[in-house]
């Protein structure tokens, strides 16, 4: 049986255009451009090399539901934005926690209700 997705219009105030969820594919792709590269977004060579490695190898399994691998290595208890504010270094691996996807997904989705260009 072939299950039909249902089209909405864009969640673009104006935009006519019909999509199956969100954003139409130009908006999404115009909101992709904006958020810039990971690099742009502060995620540079220390977090690549010193904060990520080091969490995933503390935390090989979600700390969370402890249950799946942990594939991301997140901020926490302060966002990296945060650290940046207070003058700490985001990059220090004590300051992170590692996640599975659905954890890291629903935890950011908690703690960033207006999404990761709310300011």
């Amino acid at each position: 049986m072939t299950r039909h997705r249902a089209y909405t219009i864009c969640t673009v105030a104006g935009c006519p255009e019909y999509t199956t969820g969100g954003r139409c594919d130009e908006h999404r792709r115009a909101a992709d451009r904006a958020r810039g590269t990971t690099s742009q977004r502060g995620y540079g060579r220390g977090h690549r090399t010193r904060f990520r490695p080091a969490v995933l190898a503390r935390d090989p399994v979600c700390v969370l539901c402890k249950q799946q691998p942990s594939q991301h290595a997140d901020h926490w208890p302060l966002s990296r934005r945060e650290l940046v504010d207070a003058g700490m270094d985001p990059d220090d691996p004590q300051h992170g926690r590692g996640l599975c996807q659905r954890c890291h997904a629903r935890s950011t989705a908690a703690e960033q209700p207006g999404g990761w260009n709310a300011r």
